[in-house]
């Protein structure tokens, strides 16, 4: 959550419609200093959706057994052990790997579970049991999706396959679904996309000036203008309160004065932002190298929570000729970032889902 920052939003909010200008310059993207850092990205976000660096074949099977104690009002899993799983690190032949759980879709926002880690083994053995407190009326509309991960030292964490059971369907009466099973782990399913749903929205505007008035005649870069309008049914992450705020980075620039944020909007998940953010530094090679990312958090004394955001850019996959996981816009986000290059001072607006991301990791 929120590349575990202790900074506030209240530190760094503005008024309505302030426009701050960033002290940083796109001009210079390119050189190696910004580059180092274009893959660096968060190892950990509060989701299903973690980040999936290595790409794995996935193989093996996992031995677990499910109950629904009635005297605790708990669904337990016990999870038992994995055997013959895929291997993660291939320079070092080994996996390290844990197991994850999540009642699907997240309406009651149970959160996660996670086992131990095992490391340096194919065939782990865990017997730990893993338990969620819900009433069992409620089980019949969710799923259960277990899955296993190798835990990497630097967050990259791979996935190593994943079992989903539909509940709707379970007999809770049945003796043969309360012993222990083998199931045989199955690469991503196409249900854990149907999350990615509610996520909300957010209105948004964008214009590039091409020749900003008052800038220095003998430079020929222009300035993007990101006009932060409000969002729309944000996800609820934390019983029925909801206080938002927005960052923004212009990738592939990491460094943390590039970041800006708006403040935050408290207490509802429709909120009003009508905020207008600036960078400078662009020359028109750059609009199709760089990508803007916004992301909306929920603002709490402890940590910032990731709700949703966008990567508004041309989605390559490169920039600068570097192959980076960023560049990954979806062709809304493409068509917007389009419309505002080929219509310069002229704002473009659109409405666009918000979806999860791997958040840039901020350097210093």
């Amino acid at each position: 959550s929120d590349d575990r920052e202790t900074d506030t939003a209240s530190e760094c909010s503005y008024s309505f419609g302030r426009i701050k200008k960033s002290p940083s310059s796109l001009t210079n993207l390119s050189s190696s200093s910004g580059m180092a850092s274009l893959s660096s990205v968060s190892g950990s976000l509060m989701s299903i959706y973690s980040a999936d660096f290595g790409n794995v074949d996935v193989k093996g099977n996992i031995q677990f057994a499910i109950d629904y104690v009635e005297q605790l009002n708990e669904l337990h899993i016990f999870i038992c052990q994995c055997k013959d799983l895929a291997v993660a690190d291939v320079k070092r032949h080994r996996s390290d790997p844990y197991v994850k759980t999540y009642l699907l879709p997240e309406k009651y926002r149970l959160g996660k579970r996670k086992t131990s880690v095992k490391k340096k083994t194919f065939n782990p053995v865990y017997n730990e049991i893993l338990r969620y407190k819900i009433e069992k009326d409620l089980l019949k509309n969710q799923s259960l999706n277990i899955s296993v991960w190798h835990n990497d030292t630097f967050g990259r964490n791979s996935f190593l396959g994943e079992v989903e059971l539909d509940f709707g369907t379970w007999d809770w009466n049945d003796p043969s679904n309360k012993q222990i099973n083998w199931f045989p782990l199955k690469p991503r399913t196409s249900k854990i996309t149907l999350n990615l749903e509610n996520k909300g929205q957010m209105k948004l505007a964008l214009q590039y000036v091409p020749h900003p008035i008052g800038g220095k005649k003998t430079l020929s870069t222009g300035e993007v203008h990101i006009w932060v309008k409000e969002c729309h049914n944000l996800p609820l992450l934390r019983g029925n309160r909801l206080n938002s705020f927005i960052k923004c980075t212009i990738l592939p620039d990491t460094s943390r004065k590039s970041r800006q944020k708006t403040r935050t909007v408290a207490k509802t998940t429709n909120p009003v932002f009508n905020h207008t953010m600036v960078y400078d530094g662009f020359r028109p090679e750059d609009l199709r190298e760089a990508c803007i990312e916004l992301t909306v958090w929920d603002h709490n004394k402890l940590a910032n929570h990731f709700l949703g955001g966008l990567r508004i850019g041309l989605g390559t996959g490169k920039s600068y000729g570097t192959t980076v996981d960023w560049m990954d816009s979806t062709p809304d986000e493409t068509a917007l970032w389009e419309k505002m290059m080929n219509s310069p001072n002229t704002w473009i607006e659109d409405t666009l889902p918000l979806r999860m991301l791997m958040v840039a990791k901020l350097t210093k």
